[in-house]
């Protein structure tokens, strides 16, 4: 097992690495770190910090798509196709950045904001895509009650959100019992949003993860909570490709 991690029935759960970027903003990453390289098809899973006085001015991105879903607080998202759009908490973009984007990501209103970031690799024949940006409303994202969990599909089905890649994303809010069952074949994760609960019977919660890689027709996993947790739970198929990250490039 890697430091920090704990042993469940079917999952081990680590704790994510803290990093800090450019300009002083605090990024939480279950991938890429020192110790963690990518899970095809994800390059980068972070949740981001941004002060109010911070912000991502404007840089450059290509060869995989972009997914950020709001936490708290508003990002305003400007970029080089003339796109200019403020999400708020619930609310998602995603870009494609394919053959070239330039984009910033500022707070709004003055105030802080945070959120989830989720860069997908892009299949070898389609790097070359035109970038496309689009804006998602969270009154347009698919919310079901399950029982003791609320789901929310960030990308799948009943979302407006398409990606080049079969990717599943769903934010889950648990108080009792919720169990998850990823199509066999795909890569997965769940990461810990607010509060703490159980996954396969080893202790989760905020700013930690569990690592899903061989998914099988038996995978399922049960995430518990007297209290009540909030996680993110992502999967998605394998492209079987190299993935050759350079800084904010995918090649």
């Amino acid at each position: 097992m890697e430091p920090n991690e704990r042993a469940g029935e079917g999952v081990g759960v680590q704790t994510a690495t803290d990093i800090t970027h450019q300009g002083g903003m605090r990024g939480n990453r279950v991938m890429p770190t020192p110790v963690r390289d990518h899970l095809d098809p994800f390059v980068v899973f972070e949740r981001f910090f941004i002060a109010a006085d911070q912000g991502f001015s404007t840089h450059p991105h290509r060869g995989f798509e972009i997914v950020s879903y709001m936490v708290e607080g508003g990002m305003v998202h400007e970029d080089s196709l003339g796109e200019s759009h403020t999400a708020y908490p619930g609310d998602a973009m995603r870009i494609t950045t394919g053959s070239g984007i330039e984009h910033s990501e500022l707070p709004a209103d003055g105030a802080p904001c945070n959120g989830l970031q989720l860069w997908v690799n892009l299949p070898r024949d389609r790097k070359d895509d035109d970038p496309v940006f689009q804006d998602v409303s969270g009154d347009d994202l698919p919310t079901e009650d399950a029982g003791d969990a609320t789901v929310t599909t960030v990308v799948g089905e009943g979302s407006p959100i398409e990606l080049a890649t079969d990717v599943t994303y769903l934010d889950v809010t648990v108080e009792g019992s919720w169990t998850w069952d990823p199509p066999a074949g795909w890569s997965g994760f769940l990461y810990g949003v607010d509060g703490s609960g159980t996954v396969d019977g080893a202790e989760f919660g905020t700013e930690e993860f569990a690592l899903l890689d061989g998914i099988t027709e038996e995978t399922r996993v049960t995430v518990e909570s007297d209290e009540g947790v909030r996680l993110a739970a992502i999967a998605g198929a394998p492209h079987g490709e190299p993935i050759v990250q350079r800084g904010p490039f995918v090649e």
